[in-house]
């Protein structure tokens, strides 16, 4: 500021000894001077204004690397800005079915209820009703009713209902914590609502290794390392009540799990994540399957890993976008199994099975996507007390490939056409039609990446 006032200073000196080399009025030597005062007086203003600014910012400490947050998926709606009132939403699911066969055994498996195909004809599947809030300044809130038909009846299940601490909770940076029921981490789908897949089903793997998913009473930590890459390590306790275990009159902990998983950008346009998961647990009270009355009593672990990768051809994920995504499950059991309908009795039983699924779904418009997966099953060999129960695959892996097209008007409705065929038992093929909408109502959480 001082140099500012010198270098005014002089230029009103050079002017005045102008003045006496040239003959200017004093009345415009009068003007100039007025108008060099007040640029003067505006440049300090300006200056002082930087100053007091300055002081204002806080300093950063250079070489201080923060946790990367754990990436979400930016297509659907967060829920925020409401403090401590509750945000409500509802999923409406419907559909109408076809298929060409009135069986969908799944040879070698003894799959849950709602691992099942479903019914055919018109029907409304899965619906939610939400409710998240956060609780106070270091606890969130969230319940999801879904309701589904059961038996000729409609009932309403408890599919999460759970609290969550928040940044600033006083646990260190990164490091969180959910109790209560919940889509638990283990591999890609199981966190995701059914409404949020790509697919109007989900593939072989989580039918017949999770009952389509995997949402125990418990506990789970996680914590996202402070790595400039996303890295996220966890694990949780649970119950054991919950397929694939089986604990309804149990007590205490029967059930843990464990999982890591990495990410990142490749460009500004590309994006991947790899994981590993256990889920490993006791079937203490005979894990109840289908209508086959199959049930198993032991030890059971389940493996994982999943891969994600996605692209954005124009630099823009709204407008254009291509995914890849795959998974990998591998089980092993020793106990017994029984199948009733069969009259087996108790059979011991130590041996794996596996399975897996590959898809990809491009969006080559803001509201149109297309995509296509496949998914496949091996199963384990049955001893001969069970040959010709429904844990006999007769030697056929299972199988289904399956395409879909899908319009998303906004992020609040999605109408889908989808066709599979599906050859999940010896000289079964199954040829399915669906037509599937889905229609969001007020407020809904952002899913997971």
């Amino acid at each position: 500021m001082k140099n500012l006032s010198f270098a005014v200073s002089a230029a009103l000196v050079t002017l005045m000894s102008s003045h006496q080399c040239l003959a200017v009025p004093d009345a415009d030597i009068h003007a100039l001077r007025q108008e060099f005062q007040a640029m003067k007086k505006a440049y300090e203003n300006r200056i002082s204004d930087l100053e007091a600014n300055l002081k204002k910012l806080k300093p950063v400490k250079v070489g201080t690397v923060q946790p990367r947050a754990k990436p979400e998926n930016g297509s659907a709606q967060k829920i925020s800005g409401k403090g401590f009132n509750p945000s409500i939403g509802v999923i409406l699911n419907g559909k109408y079915t076809s298929f060409s066969e009135g069986d969908s055994k799944i040879a070698g498996f003894g799959i849950g209820e709602e691992g099942e195909r479903g019914r055919e004809g018109l029907g409304i599947d899965e619906s939610e009703l939400n409710f998240s809030a956060n609780v106070d300044d270091k606890f969130h809130g969230s319940l999801t009713a879904a309701i589904v038909r059961e038996g000729g009846a409609d009932i309403i299940e408890l599919e999460e209902a759970y609290i969550k601490t928040l940044p600033g909770s006083g646990m260190p940076d990164g490091l969180s914590l959910k109790a209560g029921r919940a889509l638990w981490t283990f591999g890609y789908l199981n966190e995701h609502h059914a409404h949020a897949d790509d697919f109007a089903d989900r593939p072989l793997p989580y039918r017949t290794f999770l009952n389509n998913a995997f949402n125990d009473d418990g506990v789970e930590v996680s914590y996202v390392l402070p790595t400039e890459m996303y890295a996220e390590i966890g694990g949780g306790v649970f119950r054991g009540d919950d397929f694939p275990f089986g604990n309804a009159d149990g007590e205490g902990i029967s059930a843990w799990s464990t999982f890591a998983r990495i990410g990142g950008d490749l460009s500004d346009n590309q994006s991947w994540r790899i994981g590993g998961y256990i889920l490993s647990g006791e079937a203490k009270g005979g894990r109840n399957t289908n209508e086959d009355s199959v049930t198993f009593t032991g030890d059971s672990d389940l493996y994982a890993a999943d891969l994600r990768y996605t692209w954005a051809p124009t630099g823009n994920p709204h407008a254009q976008e291509v995914t890849l995504q795959g998974e990998y499950f591998w089980r092993d059991e020793n106990g017994f199994y029984e199948d009733a309908g069969a009259g087996t009795g108790a059979v011991a039983f130590k041996d794996n099975a596996s399975g897996w699924y590959v898809q990809s779904v491009y969006k080559f418009h803001p509201q149109w996507r297309v995509g296509a997966r496949y998914s496949r099953l091996e199963s384990a060999d049955v001893p001969a007390g069970l040959v010709g129960s429904a844990l006999d695959s007769e030697g056929h892996n299972p199988q289904a490939f399956t395409v879909m097209g899908d319009w998303t008007n906004s992020e609040f409705s999605r109408v889908r056409l989808q066709f599979s065929h599906e050859d999940t038992s010896k000289g079964l093929g199954d040829e399915q039609a669906t037509v599937q909408y889905i229609m969001s109502l007020g407020a809904h959480g952002a899913h997971s990446y």
